[in-house]
């Protein structure tokens, strides 16, 4: 393959992840330069270099060639493999930011990907584990990812600087992913949510909860969150709370919103009740941005149907993130594949904000190490 795909050459240290995720599916080897060239401390973070060797673990025969201040990469892809795995995690960063792009590989490799991922399981900057289990999953569902392989499992919680939580994550293998098409998001039908304490009293996520209710019974009944305390061992190394909410709809849509306590020594204490009210507000924002992905998965939901069958796909988002943005340019780079966006004005849909509804006609991507018996 290596003569006939083109590489594909980047500099800086932005959308590292998003670059090397698509360039393993696309089979097209990869340079990246200057990736914090000119600051004092040069060239890949620990969580950067932690992400290139879990990819590493996933495929069989990858090439990577780092140089000795860490400021250029190149990676030549070899074929997702899976299978069993362990990865510690840096610290630095939320397990979420590892298992986000597992997410998007994990369908294609050749045997099902069983992992085990140690670190940080909630903390301010990343996804949260419990935020991608509530709707990741059942978005991977809608593209015929499912059967009972497909589970996110927490059996250790691990709050920021140290850490200690462990999960575990596995995902069938498909050989071709189904089109979508998924324009009504729905009304809200229900709430439901987890408040989490570790190392810190458990009256703390009852506080969470309390406060969180406030907000929302205004909006309708059927709220049910979580309180879940975990002692000893599955506690992890550090103190802290924190609560991931989640609003579905009566067409399965799941939109969510979390947040975190300040880790152990940095910044000033956070009230539970302040939290829970605050997380509420959030999860109300993002029923007004809407869509039928919430914007944690939209790059995940454009990925699917860029790699679906040759048919049309349509999805409802709410705003693009930037991140997603930078996506759509990343995956006609390694895919030219290109979306079509129109926008839907708030009258038109009758609730939130502003819609975009992306269309596309998949690469009909098979699975080339998964032979058809």
């Amino acid at each position: 393959v290596s003569g006939s795909a083109t590489l594909l050459s980047y500099t800086g240290c932005s959308f590292l992840r998003q670059r090397l995720v698509l360039a393993t599916l696309s089979g097209r080897p990869l340079k990246i330069r200057k990736i914090r060239a000119k600051e004092e401390d040069p060239g890949l973070r620990d969580f950067e270099a932690s992400f290139i060797r879990l990819i590493d673990k996933v495929t069989n025969g990858s090439r990577i060639e780092i140089n000795q201040t860490g400021t250029s990469l190149y990676y030549q892809p070899g074929l997702l493999y899976g299978g069993s795995l362990e990865h510690d995690c840096s610290t630095s960063r939320s397990i979420g930011y590892y298992l986000e792009s597992l997410l998007c590989l994990a369908p294609f490799m050749k045997h099902p990907l069983k992992i085990v991922l140690r670190g940080v399981t909630n903390d301010q900057v990343d996804p949260s584990v419990d935020v991608l289990k509530a709707t990741a999953l059942p978005l991977l569902k809608k593209f015929g990812i499912d059967g009972e392989g497909l589970v996110i499992k927490i059996n250790r919680r691990g709050m920021p600087p140290k850490g200690g939580g462990e999960v575990v994550f596995s995902c069938p293998m498909r050989k071709v992913l189904q089109p979508v098409q998924f324009t009504d998001p729905g009304k809200i039908k229900r709430i439901r949510g987890t408040a989490y304490s570790v190392r810190v009293s458990p009256q703390m996520a009852n506080r969470m909860v309390e406060s969180a209710r406030s907000i929302l019974n205004k909006f309708l009944p059927d709220i049910y969150i979580y309180t879940d305390h975990m002692k000893g061992a599955s506690s992890g190394k550090s103190p802290g709370f924190g609560m991931c909410l989640t609003a579905e709809t009566i067409n399965g849509t799941i939109l969510s919103a979390e947040l975190a306590s300040n880790p152990q020594g940095q910044g000033a204490a956070v009230l539970p009740e302040e939290l829970g009210q605050n997380c509420a507000k959030l999860l109300l924002e993002e029923v007004y941005r809407g869509g039928c992905v919430d914007s944690t998965n939209q790059s995940l939901a454009l990925l699917l149907m860029t790699l679906g069958q040759r048919d049309v796909s349509k999805v409802l988002l709410g705003p693009l993130s930037p991140y997603t943005i930078e996506f759509l340019r990343h995956l006609r780079s390694f895919f030219q594949i290109m979306f079509k966006i129109e926008t839907k004005t708030p009258e038109e849909e009758h609730m939130g904000g502003e819609k975009v509804l992306m269309t596309c006609v998949g690469i009909g991507f098979s699975n080339l190490s998964k032979t058809i018996r």
